[in-house]
């Protein structure tokens, strides 16, 4: 056996922990790229590394968690976002609600209530110190326990928030595990997830909340596949109360409940009743979480601050930005504001094509829709920020689709807006980016052959 044959994943974990130091403490969002080459290389020894052990699944748990606690102590290089959690966590603890009071504002008036106000409020920047917050309750609870640790501190809050996000991915690859498990499917899936370096780079690196919400959606699915919908309906309420992503899911969850083997034994009453129940329950335990902080006037803020990413941002779209192009050319302007309502509407039409024309029956088939719900949401929003697309590859791992995997890899081309000074995306990056990623989903849907087609509709 050659050396390295013998010694080639503590080589490869090795040279991997030296890139993410180098990110984490080396790099500036503004070195295109530098990040790029990282990034390839990040990407390949995760690779290798997945090959060579994937029947060793402790070993990768273990590495993929070394790699997150290479982060602890360092600053997010990539994403400014952190200023305005550690502002909002610290206006709670100060007794104020942080969906009624604009940074800016506060800012404005010299009113300086918490803790750093200034430091956070530049460090957020002017557009996010300019809205209203738009994190749910129980992301709003992590970014009060980071105040109540480290509420004088920057880097403190940033070691809390980032130890509560490194032990949520630690959550998602323990029920990922069981849910891999119950479902028959390869336990080395979930490191499509857990050992993929945008994850880990997004999420730990740059303190994005989503594996807290993939965490509760996971545990959730498990609970459901085990008929424990009680459980299940106060997790899911958890995992939307953290990110609102999950409410798209809702409507698919109605064959589930009326239509799955595991149901049979029940009558169509019973079902139905279940189902009603399921998002009655999902419903209720949201509102709960809302009302600590429940005014007349938390609705209209809240729904303002959330209606902005639909009507007045934009950024890494797809065909959005196609549809605006021809905008301009008939009416000479852009029609954002337009095109921000219709896309919404076009998501829910196809979600309740997909609820009602597609079988969802089994909670792989779920899990799906699922993936291509969200999917069309994210192919025609306006604002499509990299992390977003950690939903799409939790949801992967328990699927025969891998273009999240693939998305996960060239989204990195987004980044090269921030190369330009003033900041500018680059459109032909941003065609790039999509192209592959098309291309991919068109290769998988309608090209591949269906490699073990068979035992997989068995397993369906």
């Amino acid at each position: 056996m050659s050396f390295w044959q013998k010694y080639n994943s503590i080589i490869l974990a090795v040279v991997s922990a030296l890139f993410y130091f180098i990110f984490a403490s080396f790099l500036e969002r503004t070195e295109f790229y530098k990040l790029l080459l990282l990034w390839i290389g990040l990407f390949t020894t995760s690779y290798f590394l997945f090959q060579y052990k994937k029947s060793n699944f402790y070993f990768l748990a273990s590495i993929a968690i070394l790699f997150r606690l290479v982060f602890i102590f360092s600053i997010p290089n990539l994403s400014q976002d952190f200023y305005r959690f550690i502002w909002d966590g610290r206006m709670i603890l100060e007794g104020f609600n942080p969906y009624l009071h604009l940074p800016k504002s506060l800012i404005e008036q010299r009113k300086l209530l918490i803790p750093q106000s200034i430091e956070l409020y530049q460090g957020m920047g002017i557009m996010n110190g300019s809205h209203f917050t738009n994190y749910p309750p129980i992301n709003q609870f992590c970014f009060l326990i980071a105040a109540i640790f480290a509420n004088k501190s920057i880097i403190g809050s940033v070691v809390v928030m980032r130890v509560i996000i490194i032990l949520a991915d630690i959550g998602v690859i323990y029920y990922g595990k069981k849910l891999l498990e119950t479902l028959k499917l390869p336990v080395h899936n979930i490191f499509f997830y857990a050992l993929n370096p945008f994850i880990i780079i997004e999420m730990t690196g740059n303190l994005h909340f989503e594996p807290v919400m993939l965490f509760f959606l996971v545990w959730g699915l498990y609970k459901l596949q085990q008929q424990k919908w009680v459980l299940a309906a106060i997790l899911i309420a958890c995992s939307i109360s953290v990110k609102l992503i999950p409410l798209l899911f809702l409507p698919l969850f109605f064959q589930w409940f009326l239509k799955n083997n595991l149901n049979k034994n029940y009558s169509f009453k019973i079902r139905t009743l279940k189902l009603v129940s399921f998002n009655v329950l999902i419903f209720t335990a949201i509102i709960v979480f809302f009302l600590p902080f429940y005014t007349p006037q938390l609705i209209s803020n809240y729904t303002n601050s959330v209606g902005l990413w639909f009507k007045n941002f934009e950024f890494n779209a797809s065909f959005y930005y196609i549809v605006r192009e021809i905008g301009y050319l008939f009416r000479g302007y852009n029609e954002i504001a337009t095109i921000g309502k219709i896309t919404p509407i076009l998501t829910i039409i196809f979600l309740i094509v997909i609820t009602f024309f597609r079988k969802n029956k089994s909670l792989l088939q779920l899990i799906t829709a699922m993936l291509f719900g969200l999917s069309f949401y994210y192919f025609t929003t306006t604002t499509m920020h990299p992390w977003y697309i950690a939903t799409l590859l939790v949801l992967s791992v328990f699927t025969k689709y891998r273009f999240p995997i693939i998305w996960s890899f060239v989204i990195i081309l987004s980044y090269q807006a921030y190369a330009n000074k003033p900041w500018k995306e680059n459109l032909w990056f941003v065609g790039l980016e999509y192209s592959i990623v098309y291309g991919f989903l068109i290769w998988e849907l309608f090209i591949k052959k269906p490699i073990q087609k068979i035992e997989w509709e068995k397993l369906l």
